[in-house]
């Protein structure tokens, strides 16, 4: 079995022309395969074309086993209509979402439905959706971890403008963890930093993001173990002091001793 984290985009809520919204795959690898993506911003399938040009790896719709949504935000969130109405028009089945109850709240009522409340068959009829006729919806705890196929899930709270969850994965031996969009929490640091590898966010700093002089600060060992996601366009990542992801550029995570 491998662990792979495959970048899909890097970019913030402002990204112009280099960089894609954040968003990433797990890929796991044994008898069969499973792929779990964290975060749906749009075009969906053309990020995952793109990365999978870069990869090698072939990627899209059908290959994803679900889609955990850290919150709301347009760019972690803008693709998942698009997702939902390829998978049950194109692929045939329901796309899988796994969220938590405080996501699932606005989910439909204050993001999908303006979209995706009515269908009008080919007789001139209005059917009224509702999310569980376009999603199966996984639902995930803050207090308990969540099992998807091979992945366990868990999730933490972070400081953000709306309910946002920083993500956990763990498949086999190996895990990854993810801040998603949250302003400086020390702790939420020492939670990441639990996985393999941990994934944080750097913005603008402010009430919901984490200037990156923060991250800067933290030990070599910590650094060491973190790689940067959500910047900006004019970011200058070619002298950044922790690592940062790139779209469609596999990262292998092994366990580490402990």
């Amino acid at each position: 079995m491998t662990l792979t984290l495959l970048p899909l985009g890097t970019g913030d809520a402002f990204s112009a022309t280099r960089h894609s919204c954040a968003s990433a795959l797990i890929h796991e690898s044994a008898a069969g395969r499973a792929v779990l993506v964290i975060d749906c911003p749009h075009p969906l399938r053309k990020m995952l074309r793109e990365a999978s040009a870069i990869s090698g790896i072939p990627l899209d719709v059908p290959d994803l086993s679900a889609c955990v949504l850290t919150h709301l935000h347009a760019d972690h969130a803008s693709g998942v209509e698009g997702y939902l109405w390829y998978s049950l028009f194109v692929v045939g089945s329901v796309g899988t979402l796994a969220v938590h109850d405080d996501v699932r709240q606005r989910l439909w009522e204050g993001h999908l439905a303006g979209g995706m409340e009515t269908l009008r068959s080919e007789d001139g009829g209005v059917q009224r959706l509702t999310l569980d006729a376009v999603a199966r919806c996984v639902r995930l705890d803050d207090h308990a971890p969540t099992s998807i196929g091979p992945f366990t899930v868990e999730l933490r709270r972070t400081l953000h403008h709306i309910p946002t969850f920083a993500v956990r994965v763990r498949v086999g031996g190996a895990s990854v963890a993810f801040s998603a969009d949250t302003a400086w929490d020390p702790s939420l640091v020492a939670w990441l930093l639990e996985a393999d590898l941990a994934v944080h966010e750097t913005g603008h700093g402010g009430g919901g993001h984490t200037p990156l002089d923060r991250l800067a600060a933290l030990p070599a060992e910590d650094r060491a173990r973190m790689r940067l996601t959500h910047f900006a366009d004019d970011l200058d990542v070619s002298s950044l002091p922790i690592t940062h992801l790139e779209a469609g550029r596999p990262v292998v995570i092994t366990p580490r001793r402990r």
